[in-house]
């Protein structure tokens, strides 16, 4: 396809590569709060229930908005299970009944590694000169560190 918008196709090619793994995290990350949304029993049940649904509503989004970004660079994103599975760098979890505190822990050891992977993702976004892409990243940056220290608060 190549990309249209003025940039480098060789930096371009490198933030596809890294935003089809991304996305490959947001769909395992996307089962997963489902899972836990499903499943997590305890005193905390309702709270947690519908926080969950609010994650996985919010990565739904971030899913459409990078799958659309990658069209936009020239390219085609990932669309097969297979495929997320083999690029992810989330661990897939079990579909049983999880405590309130396991359940919290396990979505925020997650979202800790969403925020190492965007970092990583911005600064290659911004090597390749495309700002635009730095900046869609940033703005999940900020939800995930926020997200992070209110998980944090509830296990501490």
């Amino acid at each position: 396809m190549g990309n249209n918008i003025g940039l480098d196709q060789n930096g371009v090619d490198k933030v596809v590569d890294w935003l089809n793994g991304y996305l490959s995290d947001l769909h395992v990350l996307y089962v997963k709060l489902h899972n836990v949304h499903w499943n997590v029993e305890g005193t905390d049940f309702f709270a947690l229930h519908a926080r969950f649904e609010e994650y996985y509503d919010a990565v739904h989004e971030e899913l459409d908005a990078v799958a659309e970004k990658i069209v936009i660079l020239g390219s085609r994103p990932l669309a097969r299970i297979a495929d997320y599975i083999d690029r992810t760098s989330l661990a897939e979890s079990e579909s049983k009944a999880i405590g309130p505190a396991e359940a919290v822990r396990l979505i925020a050891d997650d979202f800790s590694k969403m925020i190492v992977n965007l970092r990583n993702g911005i600064a290659v976004a911004q090597d390749a000169g495309d700002e635009t892409t730095a900046d869609l990243l940033i703005g999940s940056l900020g939800r995930y560190e926020k997200d992070l220290w209110m998980l944090k608060a509830f296990l501490a």
